[in-house]
């Protein structure tokens, strides 16, 4: 059997605060797996030093997490192991505060002639026929209403 190429060596002081983040059950389910994936994978004189196929069975995971799961700890550290990766794409803002303004004024104005009230459509069209923004879809328009406190009932 090959060599790992990423051993998990915990400390004694690691050891200890994996077993009490296990032991405690306050953490999420994915943290947890994860703390028991580095304990029974820990090489280390006072770990167990188990083979990743074991702990697959035993944890119920897949050989890739146990794999990912050490690099991790051995490439970044414990603490970037334990916690979920944060995603890398960053949300931009499709409209500034002033667009937002108008939506909601003319979501409370009186609706066209011959609609009963504004849909979600009709106000996407209507800013872009005056000019507030560019394009928008009805969607767009969904959820700056619905981060809105004022609440038009029907």
């Amino acid at each position: 059997m090959p060599k790992k190429t990423f051993q998990v060596q915990l400390s004694l002081a690691e050891r200890a605060r994996l077993q009490t983040l296990v032991s405690s059950g306050s953490s999420s389910a994915h943290t947890q797996i994860h703390a028991r994936i580095l304990l029974k994978a820990d090489q280390g004189p006072d770990g167990p030093g188990w083979t990743d196929a074991m702990i697959c069975s035993a944890l119920d995971v897949g050989m890739s997490t146990v794999a990912r799961v050490r690099q991790t700890a051995v490439q970044h550290g414990l603490d970037t192991a334990l916690q979920r990766k944060l995603p890398n794409r960053v949300y931009t803002r499709s409209w500034d505060g002033a667009a937002e303004a108008h939506l909601v004024a003319l979501a409370c104005s009186t609706p066209p002639e011959g609609a009963g009230r504004w849909s979600l459509r009709l106000l996407a069209e209507r800013m872009v026929e005056l000019e507030y923004v560019e394009a928008v879809s009805h969607e767009t328009v969904r959820q700056t209403l619905k981060k809105t406190n004022s609440s038009r009932g029907a």
